[in-house]
């Protein structure tokens, strides 16, 4: 049954952002693409229910577990960032991701074919583990943003002032407000799940995936220094976003 969830996610996902993009494309702006991605969010949390009744604690215990967590934190933001800043078409290009990452989770060996209960979970296991997650699907959507902004960037430039895409994107100062925002919140996030890690019961020395999240926290910790006290153009701190998120995957690997 969990896997019919993530399935109908996913083909929803490809729905919304195919739907958006032809929008898009013929010039027009179609608030579908929110109803969309909001049917994805219901999934992705029937999925995860049922997961997490199954370990009876939070279902990150799998890689696709984590990749599904990961694109319903991704779909959450969006729907609370984007109709809020009157950025909807966020959400053409936040679907293509979401379905990525859960076609992903699909692959066979991703997810655990019978789900057992996890022994006396540990509350800042959770805490890690969860509020992590969720800081990567804030900062992924600040990539996003980034993404947005270089487009509109480089279609100013390029003086396509008549396409459809320009038409429907959003003013640069908006996104760039956006970005900086989900940057914050992406990086109090994962403040908490940094601290919550390290507080972690351990018989072993500090983990390796725990030095890399704290390197990356220090690499978000210090674009947003930077921001702060000695500014940044719009252009390098799109830039920054996109590069930053895309590094910051390692961590990952190294689960």
């Amino acid at each position: 049954m969990d896997r019919w969830f993530l399935l109908i996610a996913t083909l929803l996902a490809a729905i919304g952002g195919i739907w958006g993009m032809v929008s898009v494309h013929r010039g027009t702006r179609s608030h579908w693409t929110v109803v969309w991605m909001v049917a994805v969010l219901l999934c992705q949390l029937g999925f995860l229910t049922i997961r997490g009744q199954l370990r009876e604690s939070c279902p990150l215990q799998d890689i696709g577990e984590i990749l599904v967590f990961l694109a319903w934190s991704l779909t959450l933001f969006y729907l609370l960032i984007g109709p809020a800043y009157r950025i909807s078409l966020l959400g053409v290009f936040s679907a293509p991701l979401v379905f990525v990452l859960q076609g992903a989770a699909l692959i066979s060996g991703m997810l655990t074919a019978s789900p057992t209960r996890e022994l006396s979970p540990n509350l800042f296991h959770s805490a890690h583990s969860a509020t992590s997650v969720l800081a990567y699907g804030a900062l992924g959507l600040a990539g996003v943003a980034g993404i947005m902004f270089l487009v509109l960037d480089h279609q100013l430039k390029e003086h396509h002032l008549k396409s459809g895409l320009f038409r429907n994107l959003p003013p640069a100062h908006e996104l760039l407000v956006s970005l900086e925002r989900l940057l914050w919140l992406g990086t109090g996030l994962l403040t908490v799940g940094v601290i919550a890690g390290f507080l972690m019961p351990r018989t072993a020395p500090v983990h390796s995936h725990l030095l890399v999240a704290l390197a990356v926290w220090a690499g978000y910790a210090g674009l947003l220094a930077i921001k702060t006290l000695r500014g940044l153009t719009g252009r390098k701190l799109a830039l920054s976003a996109v590069a930053m998120f895309i590094l910051s995957l390692v961590v990952f690997a190294r689960i």
